[in-house]
Order: structure tokens, then sequence, then C-alpha cells
């Protein structure tokens, strides 16, 4: 089980240092992500 998730966690980090657009995207959904857990809306 451990060994497969390594296996797609290290294909997914070789698509996204090929693909700029998908790795541009991710970093946008994160960032929003953690902005909205820092600072929770009432």
């Amino acid at each position: 089980m451990k060994k497969m998730l390594m296996t797609a966690a290290g294909l997914g980090i070789a698509y996204l240092m090929r693909n700029k657009s998908a790795r541009d995207k991710l970093i946008n959904k994160v960032q929003s992500f953690t902005n909205k857990s820092k600072h929770p809306q009432i």
C-alpha cells in the first residue's frame, strides 16, 4: 500500500514538474485554501 502511494505521489510530482499551467493552478488552490484556514470568514 505504501509503495503504491509513493508511486502515485512521484507520478504527480513528475507531472507537475513538466506541466507549468497545472502547477500554477495547484499552487493557487493551495494558497487560497491556506488563506481561508488562517482567516476564517464569519
